[in-house]
């Protein structure tokens, strides 16, 4: 295994459908700027609730990608 170093961001993401979504479209806005993201840790979960249900998530996570040599 190479000796990688990590940079660590924050990115929130929402969907009115699911979690994973909400996670897959934070990852793939990012990923337009950033290269070599390899990790992400879930840090919160949030949900909007309207009339009793939840209507849209919003998910934080921290991503880390690998610094250029």
């Amino acid at each position: 295994m190479d000796n990688h170093i990590y940079k660590t961001i924050e990115l929130t993401g929402t969907s009115a459908n699911s979690i994973e979504e909400a996670v897959n479209r934070a990852l793939a806005r990012a990923s337009n700027s950033i290269d070599n993201m390899r990790w992400f840790t879930v840090k919160e979960v949030r949900g909007q609730v309207k009339e009793g249900a939840c209507t849209e998530w919003q998910v934080t996570i921290k991503a880390s990608f690998t610094i250029k040599e």
